[in-house]
């Protein structure tokens, strides 16, 4: 080989090794600056994702946290506004009149309070029994407008008596016998010893009974009359016929 050709041949390979080494930083520069040209943009669609989410943010704070608000606010506003409602129906209406009404109803039964039965509201009858023996019942039926209540036990004079019969103390009730219009009390009589043992017999005629207080009554008997002895005893007053015949 010419040493002209051996120059010839490392002037190409040296211009071919420059054309490379431009191309090469040709393409560095392009892909530099192409990375840099993208990496803004990446970079502006990385901040605009959070904007995005922002605005994301903003829009379910706007359209549904604050329209939820509003909403709980107005049913807040609702609700309260119907507690007051009622509170003031209920102060008002209910309360107010209920408790007019419910003193009316006290006011009522206050008018119709019990008092004493006595001869004057009250129809007392005198009938003999055959169960138990040798007894009397004693019948009085309230023919008043109101109540009344049948106190202690009957006042019973038989005849000429100077004296009233004891009561016999188990039989008192346990609660003071009261009678409704109509309704009526009772009270048993042992006018004598079923075995004869008693004292002091007598036929009685006329029967006088006292309530303890107000007029009296006079039942009428059997016109061959009772008779009676030192056993004589009355029972307290009675709700029932069956609690009166029980001694």
């Amino acid at each position: 080989m010419s040493v002209r050709t051996a120059r010839t041949s490392r002037t190409r390979f040296l211009a071919a090794t420059a054309v490379a080494l431009a191309a090469l930083t040709l393409t560095a520069c392009n892909d530099g600056a192409g990375v840099r040209g993208e990496g803004p943009s990446d970079t502006s669609a990385t901040s605009a994702r959070p904007s995005g989410t922002a605005s994301d943010a903003g829009t379910t704070a706007g359209s549904g946290t604050a329209s939820g608000s509003g909403t709980t606010a107005k049913r807040a506003g609702d609700n309260t506004a119907g507690s007051s409602g009622g509170s003031k129906g209920t102060s008002t209406s209910g309360t107010t009149r209920g408790s007019a009404k419910k003193g009316g109803g006290s006011a009522k039964k206050g008018g119709t309070r019990s008092v004493a039965c006595d001869g004057s509201t009250t129809k007392t009858t005198a009938t003999p029994v055959t169960r138990p023996l040798n007894h009397l019942l004693l019948t009085v039926t309230n023919t008043g407008t109101g109540n009344c209540d049948l106190t202690g036990y009957p006042i019973a004079r038989f005849g000429e008596a100077q004296s009233v019969p004891p009561v016999a103390e188990e039989t008192h009730p346990q609660a003071v016998v009261t009678l409704a219009p109509g309704e009526s009390g009772y009270a048993g009589v042992l006018l004598s010893a079923a075995d004869g043992s008693g004292d002091n017999g007598y036929t009685a005629k006329t029967l006088e009974v006292g309530f303890g207080r107000g007029r009296g009554a006079t039942p009428a008997l059997p016109a061959e009359g009772v008779y009676v002895d030192d056993k004589l005893t009355v029972t307290y007053w009675q709700q029932t016929l069956d609690a009166a015949l029980t001694y």
